[in-house]
C-alpha cells in the first residue's frame, strides 16, 4: 500500500518537473523580438529638460518635437507622445 503511494508521488513529482521545464521552454520562444539598439551617443554635449517627465536628456540622444517653431527634447517616445501640444 505504502509502496503504491510512494510510486505515485514519485511519478507525480517527475510529471510536474517535466511540465515546468516544457512550459518555460515554450514561453521563451514566444517573447517578442527586442527593439533594435539606437546608435551610440558620445558622452557630453548639451542637455535639455524633458517637458513631460522633467529628466534631462542629451540633445544627441533625445526624441524631438517641433511646436510653434520651437524644438522640444524628450527622453523617450512615450514622453513625446504624451506631450499635450
Amino acid at each position: 500500500m505504502y509502496r503504491a503511494i510512494l510510486d505515485f508521488l514519485a511519478y507525480l513529482a517527475i510529471f510536474l518537473l517535466l511540465r515546468s521545464i516544457f512550459r518555460s521552454s515554450m514561453t521563451s520562444r514566444r517573447r517578442p523580438p527586442a527593439a533594435p539598439p539606437r546608435d551610440p551617443v558620445q558622452p557630453g554635449g548639451e542637455l535639455k529638460k524633458d517637458p513631460v517627465c522633467g529628466t534631462y536628456v542629451s540633445v544627441a540622444a533625445s526624441y524631438t518635437l517641433n511646436v510653434n517653431g520651437q524644438t522640444l527634447h524628450f527622453c523617450s517616445k512615450e514622453c513625446r507622445d504624451r506631450y499635450p501640444g
